[in-house]
């Protein structure tokens, strides 16, 4: 028999709160009568008060502390009030929520020295909207960027047309149309399948070798034929100011080391909501979003419910 270790984890320091809910402005008299059954949307579970799903936070540090994680943590991305205020929301709750929030991020360091206060010009021409994640894509380079010690000097952008979701590849502005099709291969293939359409600003020549490659490394003996079409596509232009202004809140002074924090943008991004979805890219293709450090809390449900992957997946799907 093999002995196996498992390590659990979960965030702490959040048992104070049960000693601050009594005499709290905000929640003293609902925490008081949640002790006896639960009011409206209040109730408590294991000395914690909560609205619905939501964990209150009564007044104190936790409150800065929380949206500062929320808005600049570690896999964070700086985001404005809007998503920040999102993202906050889906997990705890106080009064004046979204004043604090305009507040602390008016004042954020990062945010007044890494963003632009320039403005897009314009409309883009949208391209038609895909049925399904990750069947439409679309491709771009980030050209021009200070060499790394990865000898790294440009980012491949792939976004899918459908969900959002983007992933940021570093690579090198020499790299050709086998080398772009290894990587789409390595990083985005493996995860997502093969797409049935690529709109990009390289030339059909490039896009025509980039195909060929992809299906000597698919292995396949079907053959294919492969049509181009003229095409305007501002979405990845979006895509690459968001991660450009998340880039700049991560990246040391020396901006050698973009590449290493590439991870971290990409993930903030597909975490964040959408304007366009409303939802983030992660809810759009996974049906849920990943965990990130401020969610490893007490939760209003402590009873874990175990559910079929099976069934998982067509709940899922219905909701698409």
């Amino acid at each position: 028999m093999i002995l196996l270790s498992a390590m659990e984890t979960k965030l702490i320091g959040f048992g104070y709160l049960k000693e601050l809910y009594k005499d709290d402005e905000d929640f003293g008299a609902i925490f008081v009568q949640c002790a006896q059954q639960a009011i409206d949307r209040f109730h408590q579970v294991n000395g914690f008060l909560f609205r619905d799903s939501k964990l209150c936070i009564p007044r104190s540090s936790t409150r800065e502390l929380l949206i500062r994680e929320v808005h600049g943590g570690g896999i964070a991305g700086h985001f404005g009030v809007d998503k920040t205020l999102a993202m906050l929301q889906e997990h705890f709750y106080w009064p004046r929520m979204e004043k604090q929030v305009r507040g602390l991020i008016a004042r954020c360091a990062t945010c007044q020295q890494a963003k632009s206060r320039v403005q897009p010009q314009g409309l883009y021409t949208p391209l038609p909207v895909p049925e399904r994640p990750w069947e439409h894509v679309s491709m771009d380079f980030v050209l021009g960027l200070p060499r790394t010690q990865r000898r790294k000097d440009s980012i491949m952008v792939v976004v899918d047309r459908f969900s959002k979701m983007a992933h940021f590849i570093p690579c090198q502005k020499t790299d050709d149309a086998t080398n772009v099709a290894d990587l789409y291969f390595r990083e985005v293939l493996r995860l997502h399948g093969v797409p049935k359409s690529i709109v990009s600003d390289r030339d059909t020549k490039f896009l025509s070798y980039f195909w060929k490659t992809l299906w000597h490394k698919l292995g396949t003996k079907l053959v294919f034929s492969t049509a181009y079409h003229p095409q305007t596509d501002g979405q990845t232009e979006v895509v690459n100011r968001t991660m450009a202004a998340i880039l700049r809140t991560l990246v040391s002074k020396n901006q050698k080391d973009w590449d290493i924090k590439l991870a971290h943008a990409e993930f903030a991004y597909n975490r964040a909501p959408s304007s366009t979805t409303k939802s983030s890219p992660f809810q759009v293709v996974y049906g849920l979003n990943p965990l990130v450090p401020v969610e490893l809390m007490p939760a209003s449900d402590m009873r874990s419910v175990s559910r079929d992957a099976e069934e998982r997946v067509k709940d899922h799907s219905r909701s698409r």
